[in-house]
């Protein structure tokens, strides 16, 4: 499974292209709205138990394997956190004053995606439904994507001969087939449920108006980092970084890397020069190695 050589090289004269034209004066990126087709999550952690079913229905659906740490003695399905064998994992939150929540963490597919600008050759794009999906026939292994998501969801498969980046990609392929999630088929409490972008947005706004006493007064996703299509709904006194959110802003993501960019560079060839041979060496051991790995008895 080897990137296209014409199509690498495309891709990453464009990136350079794009990089040399960007200067100091360019304008401020407007906010992306949801595509018109847009579905998502809600996530309300004020119904969740902390079962973890939808971990494991997740690695079912997405045929991972399980993933056996000391924290379950070796033997039961128990990861500690996203890796190359989990795209989705809950989490426990104990304040100092005694309150307590779960969090469920996976990707949230942002409305303005910084691992999609970090990408050189389009990896990584949102694709139908607005849906962040990854294309190992394009990937290099750059893991600039890592670097560029504020939440630090995509991980990279260490273990293997020939890498990936793994995260999760609100099972695409069942939406496909008319299902929804696996997380979302089995939560015995709703707890996270699938939907349409907008009647998710509409759902957690009356949840917040019906209800003000039970939650945290503000939709996490709404407009942090410029929006996503998976929304948080938190306990009344339990704050989005309480809960490892982090605090973003409404300025979307690529746009303040951009502005990073251009005060580091002030619109210098060098950062495209750069960016385009270092993807250059990167696709071609890429591709030397699996070459070997495919010559070999």
């Amino acid at each position: 499974m080897g990137v296209d050589r014409r199509t690498a090289l495309k891709g990453m004269a464009v990136a350079g292209a794009a990089l040399l034209a960007s200067g100091p004066g360019d304008q401020a990126r407007e906010p992306h709205p949801a595509p018109s087709d847009a579905v998502g999550m809600l996530y309300d952690a004020t119904l969740c138990i902390g079962c973890k079913t939808c971990v494991v229905a997740c690695r079912e659906a997405n045929h991972m394997p399980p993933e056996r740490t000391a924290l379950g003695g070796g033997i039961y399905d128990s990861p500690i956190s996203l890796d190359g064998q989990t795209r989705n994992i809950i989490k426990a939150y104990e304040g100092a004053d005694g309150k307590s929540s779960y969090m469920k963490s996976q990707c949230m597919h942002c409305l303005d995606p910084a691992c999609v600008g970090a990408c050189m050759i389009g990896a990584l794009q949102k694709r139908e439904h607005g849906i962040v999906t990854w294309d190992g026939s394009r990937c290099i292994g750059c893991r600039y994507c890592q670097v560029a998501c504020p939440y630090l969801i995509p991980k990279f498969t260490w273990d293997k001969a020939i890498p990936k980046i793994v995260k999760c990609e609100m099972c695409s392929q069942r939406i496909a087939e008319g299902k929804i999630p696996g997380c979302c088929e089995v939560c015995p409490r709703s707890a996270v449920i699938f939907g349409k972008y907008d009647d998710l947005l509409a759902e957690a706004k009356n949840r917040l108006k019906k209800n003000p006493d039970r939650y945290y007064p503000k939709i996490f996703g709404e407009k942090d980092g410029g929006g996503t299509q998976v929304l948080y709904l938190s306990k009344a006194g339990i704050s989005f970084t309480d809960l490892g959110l982090p605090a973003l802003g409404d300025t979307p993501v690529p746009e303040l890397s951009q502005e990073i960019q251009h005060a580091a560079y002030k619109g210098f060839i060098a950062p495209a020069v750069l960016y385009v041979a270092l993807g250059t060496v990167i696709w071609r051991n890429k591709r030397a190695e699996a070459q070997g790995k495919e010559e070999k008895p």
